[in-house]
């Protein structure tokens, strides 16, 4: 376990390995979207059911247009509320896994307004952003108690940013005429 060392994480993930990192709200189960190996292995160490997509982060609004199609009021939304705790639900471009998007048309996408995560993002490109935890237990605010929910050989770097405020982000549908909040 590597704690603060961003060149460790970011060679984890270019090697298809889980990291944890920090965001603006929680920690996130890291893995590089475009890597169906690291991605399943998301699932399988959340246990978390396959047909439940996993949320994806990016660093820029301009990145989101590499996976999600984006229009001028998708846009303004995006610029105006992001980087924060809010998830964008958006219609996905082909070339994101199904596996990701739990064979979805759509795309759960945020940024997270934390310098680590943006650090990180900024040189590894879209990683998963679930929750740190097993599906159904506990979401830990601290790496400790992350600790305790994984083994030492599921993740492979730690990027430590103390305790965080563990509410998760606001969720909104922007594939609809009207914006529809699925998760305050």
């Amino acid at each position: 376990m590597i704690r603060n060392d961003l060149s460790v994480a970011i060679k984890a993930v270019q090697h298809g390995d889980i990291i944890i990192y920090p965001t603006d709200t929680l920690y996130a189960l890291g893995a590089d979207i475009f890597n169906e190996v690291a991605v399943k292995r998301v699932f399988a160490l959340k246990n978390r059911p396959l047909n439940v997509p996993l949320p994806v982060a990016v660093f820029s609004v301009d990145e989101i247009e590499h996976i999600a199609f984006i229009d001028e009021r998708i846009r303004k939304v995006a610029t105006q509320f992001l980087p924060g705790p809010l998830t964008l639900i958006l219609k996905k471009k082909p070339h994101v896994s199904d596996i990701v998007t739990a064979n979805s048309d759509k795309v759960a996408v945020r940024i997270p307004d934390h310098h680590l995560a943006l650090d990180l993002l900024s040189e590894v490109g879209p990683l998963t952003v679930t929750s740190a935890n097993v599906h159904g237990m506990e979401t830990p605010v601290i790496i400790k108690n992350i600790k305790m929910q994984f083994t030492a050989d599921d993740i492979s770097a730690y990027l430590d940013a103390g305790r965080l405020k563990g509410f998760p982000s606001t969720i909104v549908d922007l594939t609809c005429k009207e914006p529809l909040i699925v998760r305050e």
